[in-house]
């Protein structure tokens, strides 16, 4: 990589015509910027990376230290003369890119690809968009760091090494347009691994036995647990065990042994950071990932507010850290005091540690940039979405500074006494809310499923009370395989394995589902035939590279990287040389296919199940001398949340002359179809775009919640969010895509990654 030119003399330089310009992404966050600086300066957006390795060729010269070769990107080309034009009147330019390593690169190549370097430049940092924010940025402004430059190029090259290398060989092995990620194939990898312990298990039966005991007017629950003068837990496997039991209890007196009363507090969840902010928008609004960053980003870049004008209403919204700033939290402690009283102020501000795996702590939490500006009040402003998203993002940050939740927890050990048997202990407990504190607010979600069980409070009892037995509940239960990960617990599991980054993880869902590795069911991920085959043989031949704890290892690399305490070149030499070795190896890797006991009607020879662009299919295997094949009977995939519109039957999913549908079970019994979903969010009203026909049979996308929206585009809808303001994408041509909101063009990273 070239060095950076040296930053001239500001008193050197040509006099410009005395306004400053400033350059960002996206047109948005230009305009929010614009009106808050007013008339003395000009605000550019460069509509994302200017730069990048070519869409043809490796791009990288291994022979050169990996040195990458960079590429002005053609759609690009009217925003760079512009931004190249602008800067050559202006007095400074200040580089108001997002603040992680990507915004620091994307300032950086916007030096090399605009001439700026040879004007007086300054780098300015905005971790949010309000006039304060801004007037404190400018004040403090710096170069650039070419540490997170370096960081985000050696990213940028080791995802191209793997997926330039690693995709033809799927291409080879198992069929064309498949793709591999340095990030995106240990993501499946967890998630085949996890359907494989669902496939494998075997359930096993236990029963539990409650008492429902009482004492005077009160009555409560309690479990058997064990023998009173053992210590183990007692197992029943079976109904026979059960009802022995059973008899025992009924005959028995019951006398507590012991009795506890505590209170509990409970302190409030942190602020939010990338990925609490998706699985909890997961969890209490039904957000994919993608969705809550596309709305994140619209909150961040700013909303019209009347005559207040294009307002930033939260902070920066790709990071990892739980740091909230001093003037956020004397804000939040001043409005806890005003709304809801001194007993809800704990006595100090609260500081939080993020757990991250490799977190980077470079910006504040997701945080609104007011916490005065409550959600009610600019409700009128803001979409359905944006407010619950807001409205999420708000409570959360006034909650963290509140007071402890405060329960009184009850317990009781019982002793079940029957003349000639061993005791039998049962236990009862039980949590009442006695001080809601941060709770009179905010409750976080929970990815676990709660059981619907009568809950009966503990009443006050002693040591020596008898109790009297009402009934005995005895059930059968059955051990349950783990569950499926959904969006938000696989962004957990992401993020404690220290893999990716904030900015990575919806993009790696998205890509997962663009390529027909997972399907969605329900809110479950779930891999399919295609994504095991790909993840069976990535395992199986680059174990090394879709290892969790190497993928973990490399994003420690890339941290050290961007703090200067590692040069990037041996990095990448690390990762490249058994790169190189492996695929070696792994040539000599048969084909995916399966061997049926079918023969070949022209040739005689064994048929076998390939893998094609529509699917499995079966064909000769003496291809290519025989060219022999047809369709696999029942290749189908069920998509369980899908219900036929004829029959309410589950819906499977079928190729056919223009491409995926789905179609009923039951078919030819019942011919009921329907669209198949893009994946791809409606801008309009946040819901699912799928493709339709016209009365001409000309396809084109619609909002799934037609009539009550009409949204419409002729054109494929990408799940990837645009790159530069969060919008929607338009496929374009083989591999480029546009914004619809925007006009930003060029290939979406997610495609990127995986096939370059």
């Amino acid at each position: 990589m070239c060095a950076l030119p040296t930053r001239p003399d500001p008193e050197a330089a040509a006099e410009g015509d005395g306004r400053d310009l400033v350059v960002v992404e996206s047109p948005a966050k230009a305009r929010t910027i614009a009106n808050i600086l007013g008339r003395g300066y000009e605000v550019l957006a460069s509509l994302g990376h200017v730069r990048d390795l070519p869409k043809r060729g490796l791009g990288v010269d291994v022979e050169k230290g990996f040195l990458p070769t960079y590429v002005l990107l053609k759609e690009k080309e009217k925003a760079v003369r512009r931004i190249k034009e602008a800067a050559q009147r202006a007095r400074t330019i200040y580089l108001a890119t997002d603040p992680d390593r990507e915004g620091e690169a994307i300032a950086w190549h916007l030096l090399q690809a605009a001439d700026l370097a040879q004007r007086p430049y300054k780098r300015v940092v905005l971790h949010e968009i309000t006039s304060q924010a801004i007037q404190d940025a400018f004040r403090h402004p710096r170069g650039i760091d070419m540490h997170l430059v370096e960081a985000q190029q050696a990213r940028r090259i080791l995802d191209r090494l793997l997926g330039y290398l690693l995709s033809p060989f799927l291409w080879r092995k198992v069929r064309g347009g498949l793709s591999a990620g340095r990030v995106q194939s240990v993501a499946l990898r967890l998630l085949v691994e996890r359907e494989r312990e669902i496939q494998g298990f075997s359930p096993q039966e236990y029963w539990t036995i409650d008492a429902i005991l009482a004492k005077g007017d009160a009555s409560f629950r309690a479990r058997l647990v064990g023998y009173s003068e053992d210590k183990g837990k007692l197992e029943i496997p079976n109904e026979a065990e059960a009802q022995r039991l059973v008899s025992l209890l009924s005959s028995a007196t019951y006398r507590v042994t012991k009795f506890d009363k505590r209170v509990q507090p409970r302190r409030p969840p942190p602020p939010f950071i990338t990925s609490t902010l998706q699985q909890e928008a997961a969890r209490r609004l039904g957000f994919t990932a993608q969705k809550t960053m596309i709305i994140a980003q619209q909150l961040y870049e700013g909303i019209p507010l009347g005559h207040q004008g294009e307002t930033g209403l939260i902070t920066y919204m790709r990071t990892d850290s739980t740091h909230l700033a001093q003037v956020a939290v004397e804000e939040a402690r001043r409005f806890i005091l005003e709304r809801f009283g001194k007993e809800f102020l704990p006595p100090s501000p609260r500081q939080y540690k993020t757990k991250v795996k490799n977190a980077q702590e470079a910006h504040e939490a997701i945080r609104p940039t007011s916490i005065f500006r409550e959600p009610e009040s600019i409700r009128s402003y803001l979409t359905d979405d944006q407010f619950q998203l807001y409205r999420l993002i708000w409570q959360r940050t006034v909650a963290c500074q509140m007071a402890d939740a405060r329960s009184e927890v009850r317990s009781a050990d019982i002793v079940a006494e029957t003349p000639g048997e061993k005791g039998l202990l049962l236990r009862a407990s039980s949590s009442v809310l006695v001080f809601p504190g941060y709770r009179q607010l905010y409750s976080e979600g929970s990815d676990e499923e709660e059981e619907d069980e009568e809950s009966l409070e503990l009443p006050p009892l002693a040591p020596g009370d008898v109790l009297a037995l009402l009934r005995l509940e005895p059930r059968q239960h059955f051990t349950e395989p783990p569950r499926r990960y959904t969006e938000a617990t696989l962004v957990k599991a992401l993020e404690e394995k220290g893999i990716g980054r904030p900015s990575t993880y919806a993009t790696i869902i998205a890509t997962l589902l663009e390529r027909g590795y997972v399907v969605r069911e329900g809110r479950h991920l779930r891999p399919t035939e295609l994504g095991m085959v790909v993840a069976d043989m990535l395992v199986q031949y680059f174990p090394q590279f879709v290892d969790v704890e190497f993928t973990a290892e490399m994003e420690d690399r890339l941290d050290e990287i961007a703090r200067g305490e590692r040069p990037w070149q041996p990095v990448v030499q690390g990762f490249y040389v058994p790169l190189q070795a492996a695929l070696q190896r792994a040539e000599a890797a048969p084909k995916a296919m399966q061997v049926t006991d079918e023969t070949c009607p022209q040739c005689g020879n064994a048929l076998v199940v390939r893998w094609g662009r529509r699917g499995r299919f079966l064909s000769c295997s003496a291809f290519p001398r025989c060219r022999f094949s047809r369709p696999l009977e029942g290749e189908e995939t069920p998509i369980s949340h899908h219900r036929c519109p004829e029959c309410d039957s589950p819906m499977v999913v079928r190729d056919g002359r223009y491409g995926r549908f789905l179609a009923c079970s039951r078919f030819p019994q019942c011919r009921g179809r329907r669209p198949l979903g893009t994946g791809a969010p409606c801008p309009k009203c946040g819901g699912e775009l799928v493709e339709r026909r016209d009365q001409r049979r000309r396809p084109f996308y619609g909002c799934s919640r037609y009539p009550d929206c009409d949204y419409t585009v002729r054109h494929r809808p990408l799940p990837e969010p645009c790159p530069s303001c969060g919008g929607l994408l338009l496929a374009q041509g083989s591999r480029g895509a546009r914004c619809v909101q925007c006009r930003w063009q060029g290939e979406p990273q997610a495609l990127g990654e995986a096939t370059s």
